[in-house]
């Protein structure tokens, strides 16, 4: 008999939760609380309903071959970054083509998910739901909880003196749709992570004028490198990850520095890092220019407001202000469950993997998609579930939960000596991440073993872009489409830019171009790649790093 599994949310990673189910066999039941699949990526004119909506004008930040189910490529036609309903669009086409809507119980909210009294040997939840006013009982062998990070505003008005004086208008970027209602205003937004970026930009076009106010500051960077091809294609590289694994840290932070910079100074236009602040980054393609035309205004951070101004950490003060947004984030909770689980839940360092609670006797619950990463998070939620779905079979060992809550208290109690740096809010690297759980699966691509199999398929899994299809190329879940979906990624990315026919336009650029602008990198990462596993790397590294550090240039530790 199949396993039941019980998935709470039917957004980006429930979608491919209940697929991954479906793929091992096991037997999945969804509970969504709205009328229709998404989650966030479902647009809807108010925020009346308390769920999390994109804005009107969203625009997706990683493009499209980067953020892809990795056994369903988005159509050759679609844009590489498109806007919301686009990719709600791509999402309905995957639950359709895979047949997945049936699995899903719409208007049920989750009350309750509780262990049953034989849990330490069965591993079984009691979930109780409520569809309409009625509730319903059901027993199920594991849940996946894919109800996002996205779900509470945090609203930290107790850090701003004086807001309660404010006469203005205080929203949450939760609330914030569409740029009607703002005309003439003045406008400050507090908080520069994607949200806050598009919110000014937005509003720029409408608003008197838009104040952005930030305690960090942030690296800014845009959709395209040069060259026009997308960012992410572009950076998100094997070879690239090898050699930033063996260079010293302060090498990777000038060289950063000295690209970021490149496009144009962020310190001249207030937004660089704030001095032993964590680097940051955004997404953004209008921000440096709406700064540069005077429409968004800099500001440092918020000391204190008044009924109708705001003063600010470095003496200035802005008046007349008629609306404060704040896109200063959410928080994620799980009410379903009790404690202790429920606040283990919230903690990272909790979290086997990112995905399983330590503290279990049973691997049988799975958190997926609460991770923050330098990357697409639609791809890391897919291998979390296909990682997921392997344990719930006993197909994929872990570690007993005495064994693990001993490191975590180990780690905690190093933190708190200062003789172990909290790690636990970081962004994770997309190609170690998703190499990780993909060893564990079987599915991560042998790169020397393809060289010698298939020169051709190494070449662009090594040097090229690390697309999701790279994880169906072997193992388990091996997609027979995997090798041609990643030789003709470029073609899905360029055919969309295709409109227009140039009889006299020059031709692509020749493999022997590619081969002098890469040149260097190639060879240097493939001595990388044959020596990775050298200990005399480390010590190389190491070495590098205590010789080098003094003669970089004192700005790149700011």
């Amino acid at each position: 008999m199949a396993k039941r599994v019980a998935v709470v949310g039917a957004g980006v990673s429930g979608l491919s939760s209940i697929k991954c189910c479906l793929d091992e066999d096991l037997e999945p039941t969804c509970f969504e609380r709205s009328d229709d699949i998404g989650g966030l990526w479902k647009f809807t004119e108010t925020s009346k309903d308390g769920m999390t909506r994109v804005y009107r004008s969203l625009v997706t930040n990683i493009c499209k071959e980067m953020s892809c189910y990795s056994d369903f490529p988005f159509q050759e036609d679609y844009p590489n970054f498109m806007k919301h309903e686009k990719f709600w669009g791509y999402l309905q086409e995957f639950a359709e083509h895979f047949d997945l809507l049936k699995y899903i119980r719409f208007r049920t909210t989750v009350c309750s998910i509780t262990k049953r009294p034989d849990f330490s040997e069965t591993g079984q939840w009691d979930v109780v739901t409520e569809t309409e006013g009625k509730q319903d009982r059901a027993v199920f062998d594991a849940v996946m909880v894919c109800s996002g990070r996205f779900l509470n505003p945090h609203l930290p008005l107790q850090s701003f003196p004086g807001i309660h004086k404010f006469k203005g208008q205080i929203l949450h970027s939760q609330e914030y749709r569409i740029p009607e209602g703002f005309e003439g205003k003045r406008v400050l937004v507090i908080g520069l992570g994607n949200t806050g970026g598009d919110i000014a930009v937005e509003l720029s076009r409408t608003a008197a004028q838009v104040f952005l106010s930030t305690r960090t500051g942030t690296w800014v960077n845009s959709r395209f490198l040069e060259g026009g091809y997308p960012f992410n294609m572009m950076v998100v590289r094997r070879c690239r990850n090898v050699i930033a694994q063996v260079l010293p840290s302060c090498v990777l932070k000038w060289i950063q520095e000295r690209r970021m910079n490149k496009r144009f100074n962020h310190e001249n236009y207030g937004l660089s890092i704030t001095k032993g602040k964590k680097p940051k980054f955004i997404v953004n393609d209008e921000l440096p220019t709406c700064i540069l035309c005077g429409t968004v205004t800099m500001k440092t951070s918020v000391k204190e407001f008044t009924e109708t101004s705001a003063l600010f950490e470095d003496g200035t003060v802005e008046g007349n202000i008629d609306t404060v947004i704040f896109t200063t984030g959410y928080t994620f909770s799980f009410p379903f469950f009790e404690e202790p689980l429920r606040s283990l839940c919230t903690k990272k360092l909790f979290l086997y993997k990112q995905i399983l609670p330590s503290n279990l006797e049973r691997a049988t619950l799975a958190l997926i998609g609460f991770i923050g990463l330098k990357g697409s998070i639609l791809s890391a939620t897919e291998l979390q579930a296909r990682w997921a779905t392997r344990v719930f079979k006993g197909l994929c060992n872990i570690p007993p939960s005495q064994k693990l809550m001993a490191e975590i208290t180990k780690k905690e109690q190093l933190t708190e000596r200062g003789m172990m740096k909290d790690t636990s809010e970081d962004k994770l690297d997309f190609i170690s991440y998703l190499d990780d759980l993909a060893a564990c699966i079987g599915a991560k691509p042998s790169v020397p073993f393809l060289f010698l199999k298939d020169p051709r398929l190494a070449w662009e899994v090594f040097f090229g872009p690390c697309t999701p299809y790279q994880y169906r190329l072997t193992g388990p879940g091996k997609w027979d489409g995997a090798r041609n979906a990643i030789l003709t990624q470029w073609d899905r990315t360029m055919k969309p830019l295709k409109t227009r026919f140039v009889p006299d336009s020059s031709k692509p650029v020749s493999m022997s171009h590619y081969l002098k602008a890469w040149g260097a990198s190639v060879l240097l990462a493939s001595l990388l790649l044959v020596f990775r596993s050298s200990p005399l790397l480390k010590l190389v590294r190491d070495k590098l790093q205590d010789r080098i550090s003094p003669y970089l240039p004192v700005s790149i530790w700011g």
